[in-house]
């Protein structure tokens, strides 16, 4: 394997131990040894612990942004908005570890912030920010529309992550589209 394939091994490693470990309880040995290589490789491909997390986190965005404009090509408008709400509900049960992911990025960042590490907040909302303004162009540069889909998606982030099964009363207000499925 060439070195932009380890590292590409190491950031998709990295996405499924902290996504279920958290930044804090996340070993770089227990990515490592996902990854089948030796801790000091690791850092050859990645300065630090906190380079590797941004690495994954930037991946999940960069990975969400896609669900959404594949789910979006060739649409506007109402239609557009329904296809990336039905996507990113597929994309929530397809790929946990991504969703995981998600919840994990945004709870390291407010830690770091805490701790006065801007970095962490700096870069992942550099990646929020290119995601939101995707969706504003797909569905017509809305602000209201995009704010209203954006907070859905984070709202069915929580309901998901609290683990309220599908048919749940808390989910009848969505989108139809954006519903789970039982």
């Amino acid at each position: 394997m060439s070195a932009e394939e380890r590292r590409e091994s190491a950031v998709r490693a990295a996405v499924t131990e902290f996504a279920r470990g958290g930044y804090k309880g996340t070993s770089t040995e227990s990515i490592a040894r996902r990854v089948g290589v030796s801790q000091p490789y690791l850092f050859r491909l990645f300065p630090n612990k906190q380079a590797l997390f941004l690495a994954a986190a930037e991946r999940c965005l960069e990975d969400t942004r896609g669900v959404f404009a594949r789910a979006s090509e060739g649409l506007e408008g109402e239609e557009a908005l329904h296809a990336m709400a039905a996507a990113y509900q597929r994309y929530v049960i397809d790929e946990p570890d991504m969703f995981q992911m998600q919840m994990q990025m945004y709870a390291a960042t407010a830690v770091a912030e805490v701790d006065g590490d801007t970095e962490f907040g700096e870069r992942l909302r550099a990646g929020w920010l290119r995601m939101w303004e995707d969706v504003h162009l797909v569905l017509g540069a809305d602000v209201d529309e995009t704010t209203t889909f954006l907070a859905y998606g984070m709202l069915a982030n929580t309901l998901a992550s609290l683990g309220f099964p599908a048919g749940h009363r808390v989910w009848s207000g969505f989108y139809l589209s954006a519903r789970p499925v039982s």
